[in-house]
């Protein structure tokens, strides 16, 4: 079992280890895993080391592909979390199915059966916000913007929904039940405050707040990171961590606000949390690691206002513990080029004298390799960090897997229109490097960078998974695409094994920050009104 570090919390497929046994006459893997987090854990990886059914042999056009479409309501944003076994207590499907779980901007959450495609439940929570502010950075609609989360223990799904009421735009996180689709406690709207430099009370607004992170459970609660929309009403819109007790939704009685400060001579504050979908990750101590996006650059100071910086903040949310902010910090916020456009990958445990790493980047293009226990601090001279690396522009995220030849970590980027494989080298110093690179997925109209997967079984027969943004204006089209690393041996171009339409895009203006997930021979890609599900071929008579 490859080394991954244990939490005291619930991280998807790595906490859930996540393996269910039963039995049933619909075809599926002899040990069933769980998708219940973005990106598969709360390190977020994106690794789901425990897939036996798809390997590069059989990954191909011959014998791979799409064996399920399924129309939904609006365009998803939020990544597809998955759920073997589920008792499905409502509706006209009552009974024990395999679920895939989806939520759109109309506000609508599905639970589908993953094997014939059937709509088992689906529930609605009212009117989404059309064009908040007037932004285009998204579709037409703006509901469920970020990934839910579930916990199994509970069977429970935790989602946040943006409604329009008669007062405005309102926030409010539900808890709901896996087997209904319904409440099972009162939901909590979203309100909070914090008193800034000069003691007055700065108050959360949701008109101006955008919800894009994943949700995250840790600790025993509830984590969401809120920026704004298109950088408009930056008077009044500025970076939120908002938690609550997961069960009650108690809100916590403290929260981080990345810009304290009381006044600006441009009234430009934000320093957003929004890591292009991303969602904070987690250490071994449970505390809370983000990244922060631009505001005014004369007003950095790592207290008061902490802009493009990787943040780490204490599980209750009231200590700032440690950051890094890069050297070039005062033109990333001049140029309107976040550091915050990319989320945090926290490294599994590595061997040597620096266990604990973790990487990150953003729209300049840089990979910065970091101590975890000491990210680095700031200097306008100096990047005190283990290592820079170049990915070109990066509104995306990293993954992480163990190769199968020498039993070293591997850290995939997806910056500009590659993916990037680099191996975590712990000795003699620490580093990486860049051992095989991807063929160029197709460009678009749409930022550079997108997000990737990787699923194995152990550490053999790893597979890399990326979706490209749309290529072109008309149909706009996404691609799924299945890479073969091939070990990583050396510095080359990996081998592509698949590649097929798995979906439109037509919001050209807000990127399709999509995430495949792959679980129990199955891949699953939700786009813009329409979930595809791609599995082996042999299967697509045997459904459910």
């Amino acid at each position: 079992m490859p080394n991954l570090r244990q939490r005291n919390c619930l991280c998807g497929v790595a906490a859930f280890a996540v393996l269910i046994f039963f039995a049933s006459s619909a075809p599926r893997a002899v040990a069933q895993v769980a998708v219940t987090t973005y990106h598969y854990d709360n390190d977020r990886t994106g690794w789901n080391y425990n897939e036996s059914i798809l390997t590069p042999a059989n990954v191909d056009k011959s014998t791979f592909g799409v064996l399920q479409s399924v129309t939904l309501d609006d365009q998803v944003d939020a990544q597809p979390l998955v759920v073997p076994g589920v008792l499905i207590t409502a509706g006209n499907y009552q009974g024990t199915h395999d679920v895939v779980y989806l939520a759109t901007e109309n506000n609508t959450v599905y639970a589908i059966d993953v094997h014939s495609g059937t709509i088992l439940l689906s529930a609605n929570f009212g009117t989404p916000v059309r064009y908040p502010l007037g932004c285009n950075n998204n579709g037409p609609n703006v509901g469920i913007n970020s990934t839910p989360v579930i916990d199994p223990s509970s069977n429970i799904l935790y989602v946040m929904v943006y409604t329009q009421g008669e007062s405005g735009p309102t926030y409010t996180l539900h808890a709901l039940s896996l087997g209904s689709l319904t409440d099972s406690v009162t939901p909590q709207v979203v309100t909070a405050s914090h008193t800034l430099t000069d003691g007055s009370t700065f108050n959360f607004n949701a008109t101006y707040q955008r919800q894009r992170p994943a949700l995250l459970l840790a600790n025993g609660s509830i984590y969401a990171g809120f920026g704004s929309f298109c950088d408009l009403g930056a008077n009044l819109s500025r970076g939120w961590l908002l938690g609550w007790t997961a069960g009650s939704l108690a809100p916590f009685p403290s929260n981080q606000l990345d810009d304290l400060q009381a006044t600006d001579s441009g009234s430009f504050f934000l320093s957003s949390i929004w890591m292009s979908g991303y969602g904070p990750a987690t250490d071994d101590e449970g505390n809370i690691l983000f990244v922060t996006g631009n505001s005014d650059p004369d007003t950095y100071d790592g207290v008061t206002n902490i802009q493009e910086s990787v943040v780490k903040i204490s599980s209750t949310l009231t200590t700032v513990l440690d950051l890094f902010t890069p050297d070039n910090q005062v033109s990333l916020d001049e140029g309107d080029v976040d550091f915050g456009s990319g989320g945090v990958l926290v490294l599994p445990d590595q061997p040597g004298s620096i266990p604990h790493l973790a990487v990150a980047a953003g729209k300049y293009g840089t990979m910065f390799l970091m101590n975890e226990d000491d990210l680095g601090g700031y200097s306008p001279n100096a990047n005190n960090v283990l290592g820079t690396y170049g990915i070109s522009g990066c509104w995306c995220g990293e993954s992480y897997y163990v190769d199968p030849i020498d039993g070293l970590g591997r850290v995939v980027s997806s910056g500009g229109y590659n993916a990037e494989v680099w191996r975590v080298q712990t000795s003699p110093s620490v580093g990486l490097t860049l051992v095989a690179s991807s063929l160029s997925l197709s460009g678009g109209p749409q930022d550079p960078g997108f997000f990737t997967s990787v699923s194995s079984n152990g550490t053999t027969n790893p597979i890399i998974w990326a979706l490209s943004r749309p290529i072109n204006t008309t149909k706009a089209p996404i691609s799924l695409y299945a890479f073969n690393p091939d070990g990583g041996k050396k510095e080359t171009a990996i081998k592509k094994l698949y590649k097929a339409n798995a979906g439109n895009w037509p919001n050209l203006t807000g990127n399709s920050n999509l995430v495949p997930v792959v679980a129990n021979g199955q891949v699953f890609v939700a786009s813009n009104k329409q979930l595809k599900i791609f599995g082996l071929l042999s299967q697509k008579t045997k459904k459910k």
